[in-house]
């Protein structure tokens, strides 16, 4: 390891930098000058912003310095904190980030106390305080960290009395809050209000909307505003058609999917769905039991140069096993892997899990012998799945036996110390005492970690020997 990639490294660099003289100079004046900022807004709670720059004229804000002063305000004077928060992000030189945001809305309560922002809008307007679109930004930024959809709204109405006229990134931040909180006939209203004020709906928009109407449902709406999109001149990406492909597929309307599939495919280029949108609709086939059919999406994939991946794999060989397709579970495996796109590990490994998922012990137990056999090397989760449930079964020589040929073969195995413990005890029980020693031993030089519980019914059978002083010396560090 690196010396500089040491935390004790940062750690020391930092007790340095807290005993400087400097650093504690920079301290003790930024607390001063947060301290002075709160006196100075206390004392001046009309229009405090007026004469703000000519208390601090060397104020250097940045984000500890803002959480500094939030801290001071928010027990008793939140809204006073507000105000001094929509000051800071104005200034020139400094920006707030999402999570200042956050600390914002927390501490000063906004998401429980949301007349807060109406309030601060009022104060601006009957003190007569400048203001301009950034400000507003700010406020609407803090609705949308609260997530506050009304009140959102009721910022973009405030914005006419003091000649202010929302851009189209503002109307998005309404838009998407309406759209989370489902409230669609909103969300599209203001879309068509924009579209009344010249300002063009863009892709967030669209895409809002578009994901408002699938997880709502509503998805006659959503394929409807996705002809007005291309009619715009806005054309949708694969993000856009991906939103409502699940959407249709997480209702069941599949002839609807496979349709709107046809057209990614013939739109091409930044449409072309890949290798994830495949999967999802193969994932939403095998969920509604249509896993013989996610087959012919595959083929699809095939013909338009899109491979699957693993996790496409795990998906129809689980579909296929659940429905009870175990032979063309078999078939699909030998067929891709032939194809050179997914390892045989990987197709057998998932075979081995889905057959354990329908109860297949036996079966499962063959596969995964025939690939020690023929060193396919089995994954850590169907090694340990396997190895668990055999133990279940009280087949606790057959699972240490499976377990010695994955070690002898060098394949890593996953199994926790919860298993290893369960098949020893399980020996133990069953008195096979050469199969008891090789575990203990081999569990001492692994260094693997037992659970308290399970250290008694191993005593009784290890009383004396090195390898029972070894594990309860484990057992102690872990307790």
């Amino acid at each position: 390891m690196a010396f500089f990639s040491h935390p004790n490294f940062f750690s020391s660099i930092f007790r340095q930098k807290l005993k400087s003289p400097l650093y504690l100079f920079i301290n003790r004046m930024n607390f001063s000058t947060a301290k002075q900022l709160y006196t100075h807004f206390l004392n001046h709670p009309k229009n405090p912003e007026k004469t703000l720059a000519s208390i601090v004229p060397q104020l250097n804000l940045n984000a500890p310095f803002v959480s500094e002063v939030l801290h001071k305000f928010s027990p008793n004077h939140p809204q006073l904190g507000l105000r001094f928060f929509i000051w800071a992000g104005l200034q020139p030189k400094y920006r707030h980030s999402q999570y200042m945001y956050g600390l914002a809305c927390k501490l000063l309560g906004i998401r429980r106390n949301p007349v807060r922002i109406k309030e601060i809008v009022e104060c601006y307007k009957i003190e007569g305080c400048p203001t301009n679109l950034k400000l507003f930004k700010i406020i609407l930024n803090l609705c949308r960290q609260a997530r506050i959809a009304d009140e959102g709204l009721s910022v973009l109405r405030y914005m006419d009395d003091f000649r202010c006229r929302p851009d189209s990134t503002m109307y998005n931040v309404v838009i998407g809050l309406f759209c989370e909180r489902e409230d669609l006939d909103v969300a599209m209203g203001l879309m068509r209000e924009m579209e009344s004020f010249d300002l063009c709906p863009d892709m967030v928009t669209y895409m809002s909307v578009l994901k408002g109407l699938c997880y709502g449902g509503r998805l006659e709406d959503a394929c409807q505003l996705l002809k007005a999109m291309k009619i715009h001149g806005c054309a949708p990406n694969s993000v856009i058609y991906s939103a409502l492909l699940d959407g249709l597929c997480r209702v069941g309307s599949f002839e609807k999917a496979f349709e709107l599939l046809a057209e990614m495919e013939k739109e091409g280029g930044e449409c072309t769905p890949n290798v994830i949108t495949y999967t999802s609709v193969i994932q939403s086939l095998c969920d509604n039991g249509k896993s013989i059919k996610a087959l012919s999406i595959l083929e699809r994939m095939e013909g338009f140069k899109c491979h699957p991946n693993r996790i496409t794999m795990v998906v129809v060989v689980q579909g296929l096993c659940v429905e009870g397709y175990i032979d063309k579970a078999f078939e699909l495996v030998r067929n891709v892997i032939s194809g050179g796109h997914v390892s045989s590990s990987d197709c057998y490994s998932s075979l081995v899990i889905s057959m354990m998922m329908i109860k297949r012990l036996e079966e499962a137990q063959k596969l995964f012998r025939w690939m020690l056999d023929n060193d396919v090397r089995p994954d850590g989760l169907a090694c340990s799945i396997l190895i668990k449930a055999m133990c279940l079964k009280e087949r606790f020589v057959d699972a240490f036996n499976l377990y010695e040929v994955v070690e002898k073969k060098g394949f890593v195995s996953t199994i926790d110390s919860d298993i290893f413990s369960t098949l020893l005890v399980g020996l133990c029980q069953q008195k096979h005492a050469a199969e008891v020693t090789k575990l203990g031993r081999l569990m001492v030089n692994k260094k693997i970690k037992i659970d308290p519980s399970y250290i008694d019914d191993i005593h009784k059978h290890l009383e004396g020997s090195i390898e029972m002083e070894s594990l309860s010396l484990l057992c102690k560090v872990k307790s």
